[in-house]
């Protein structure tokens, strides 16, 4: 089986009701960045951080896959897949997909401030975070979250897995959120790539197949020119 590597940014789940940051109605308007999205937010007003992070594990939880997230994982009848996600939901594993490498990590689990590396998953029944909530050691615990600032640990294996790539699919991001927007140069060149966004993306790369197209109509078009036989 040929690899098949899918890069998905926010637009993947836009369609699925999760709000995105940087449309015009996003989640910027309603919060500053460097309050919620940062260590020196977190360190400076903590209960704000874990509510925002509460609250977007809530609307996670009335939310489901769209087709989009489905047609990629029908696309494993046909290819070995592997998805690299700047999103934070868990709507690819829902949707069916079986391997998900997750760039900033997971909304429905919860790390320790002093170790971002060790995640604890959290109940769907409870899944809220607050102050005073610990590890098995007495340290606080915080959203399982690359926040702006910090290091990106799974960037070099993202990296490696791109190199792999026999087909290479971009979905739903404006490419330019770094070190992630980078990924599509370790494309190699003699490969066939996708990029599916219903906004205008600048690019350097030549010769990329462009879908301008919404998540779930751009991923129904690739199954098409991939002759996957989907319907």
């Amino acid at each position: 089986m040929k690899k098949l590597i899918v890069f998905t940014g926010a637009g993947m789940s836009a369609e699925s009701g999760i709000s995105t940051f940087r449309d015009s109605d996003g989640l910027w308007e309603q919060y500053r960045v460097e309050d919620v999205a940062t260590p020196e937010g977190f360190a400076a007003n903590p209960s704000l951080v874990l509510d925002f992070y509460n609250q977007r594990r809530k609307q996670l939880l009335t939310c489901k896959p769209n087709e989009g997230h489905y047609g990629l994982a029908a696309l494993e009848d046909f290819f070995d897949v592997e998805i690299i996600t700047q999103n934070v939901d868990d709507l690819h594993e829902r949707g069916g997909s079986s391997s998900v490498l997750h760039l900033h990590g997971e909304l429905m689990k919860a790390c320790a401030v002093n170790d971002l590396r060790t995640a604890y998953t959290l109940s769907p029944e409870n899944p809220v975070i607050n102050l005073g909530d610990k590890d098995r050691w007495g340290v606080q615990l915080r959203p399982f979250i690359v926040w702006f600032g910090e290091p990106v640990p799974l960037f070099e294996t993202a990296a490696r897995k791109v190199q792999t790539a026999d087909i290479f699919v971009v979905i739903g991001t404006s490419l330019k959120v770094y070190p992630a927007a980078s990924l599509l140069g370790y494309a190699r060149q003699d490969i066939p790539v996708y990029l599916i966004d219903p906004h205008p993306v600048e690019v350097r790369r030549q010769g990329i197949h462009f879908i301008q197209a919404g998540a779930s109509e751009g991923v129904r078009q690739l199954l098409t020119l991939l002759q996957c036989g989907h319907e």
